[in-house]
């Protein structure tokens, strides 16, 4: 249990296309554009003065894609982000504004680019041949999902494991207050139990909150999956809710994909969603009774992988005020995306296996063009929600 974490509200942030750039005319390709570190440091005051208590950080591990999820070193920041010094003043920076720093991190796979994948694929009895899933070498391999660019990395190999929880261990040391952890259901269990000693072995306030999201695998991307009795849970349809809760006495929480949707079915896409708040309650009191006590759920309305929520509503700003208004009467932790305090929106939907589709969820945040009115109706309900939880 982590009581600092309880009821913040956490401000998420993708590094490349938040603040410091100069030209955001490219961001409809998936290149960088300019966005880093010390841009996001600049901008500590907006998010003291919107009210935040913690700053959500992409991944900033040396990688070849402008999201920063296809890692090519654990321990080296990328450089088109900063350094190491810049990550260290935007950390101390924020600190003195009473807001944590939470990582995005990435532990079950790596950028095809990764010089020990390089390795493995070329030395078979090299000593990163065994960090990786190779089904015929040195073509086939499991990977995230289905995607080959993302080869799995072989977390039960003890070397790796200790390469990975090393990473997580070292930028904890620089005052990084948890993580964010991607695609939790992919590495094992038994991994997860030794990351989580170690990790809280630094210091029980670091925070870990996983994504353990369901949508859009299928059937041929089990085996790439580190579940408990996965075949079996696949064939009796396990659910998001299931998902959600098997981490529970494992990690300190998961992000809350169920209230998203909720919020979408009954506010977006109703023409009166007044007429449907009953429902709306219901249907999130008895959500919650599905988990146990002290297991954190951070709640969002958007995110870097789905379509807005102002292109789901129609770009009603009514609608999206009372999605915030829910979401931050809710008594769990709470995401703010970039973005959604200003309505930003886009033309697009993002569809789950439609390739770069999720950049319309990516844009540029539109500094020169922030709409003052929301803002302020968001930090109100922030500080409402202080003084109620």
């Amino acid at each position: 249990m982590v009581p600092w974490f309880k009821y913040a509200v956490i401000y998420q942030v993708l590094i490349d296309r938040f603040a410091g750039y100069r030209y955001p005319g490219k961001w409809e390709k998936p290149v960088f554009i300019g966005g880093n570190l010390k841009g996001i440091t600049g901008k500590i005051g907006y998010l003291k003065k919107l009210g935040v208590d913690a700053l959500w950080l992409s991944p900033f591990y040396k990688t070849d894609r402008y999201h920063g999820y296809h890692v090519t070193d654990f321990y080296e920041v990328e450089p088109r982000f900063g350094s190491a010094d810049d990550l260290k003043l935007l950390i101390s920076t924020a600190h003195s504004n009473n807001i944590r720093i939470i990582a995005d991190f990435v532990p079950n796979h790596c950028s095809l680019n990764h010089p020990y994948f390089k390795d493995a694929c070329m030395n078979r009895k090299g000593r990163y041949y065994k960090w990786f899933f190779f089904r015929k070498w040195p073509d086939k391999y499991l990977s995230f999902l289905h995607f080959r660019e993302l080869p799995k990395l072989n977390l039960r190999n003890p070397d790796t494991a200790n390469h990975i929880i090393g990473a997580a261990k070292y930028w904890l040391g620089l005052g990084i207050d948890g993580f964010r952890i991607d695609h939790v259901v992919g590495p094992h269990h038994s991994f997860w139990d030794k990351f989580t000693k170690e990790v809280k072995s630094v210091s029980p306030e670091k925070v870990l909150i996983g994504e353990a999201w369901m949508s859009g695998i299928r059937f041929r991307d089990i085996r790439t999956l580190g579940l408990k009795y996965k075949y079996f849970k696949w064939a009796t349809r396990y659910t998001q809710e299931d998902a959600q809760n098997e981490f529970a006495g494992v990690l300190d929480g998961v992000l809350d994909f169920n209230l998203r949707d909720r919020l979408v079915e009954y506010i977006a896409w109703k023409d009166n969603p007044a007429l449907f708040l009953d429902k709306l309650i219901e249907s999130l009191d008895n959500h919650y009774r599905k988990y146990p006590l002290n297991y954190f759920l951070p709640g969002f309305i958007d995110n870097h992988d789905m379509s807005r929520f102002m292109f789901e509503c129609g770009n009603n700003f009514e609608k999206l005020k009372l999605a915030l208004k829910t979401q931050l009467l809710q008594p769990q932790p709470q995401v703010i995306y970039y973005g959604t305090e200003t309505g930003l929106s886009h033309s697009k939907p993002v569809l789950i296996n439609q390739s770069n589709s999720d950049l319309q969820a990516r844009k540029p945040m539109p500094w020169d063009n922030l709409n003052k009115e929301l803002i302020e109706y968001c930090s109100s309900l922030i500080a409402k929600r202080k003084k109620m939880l």
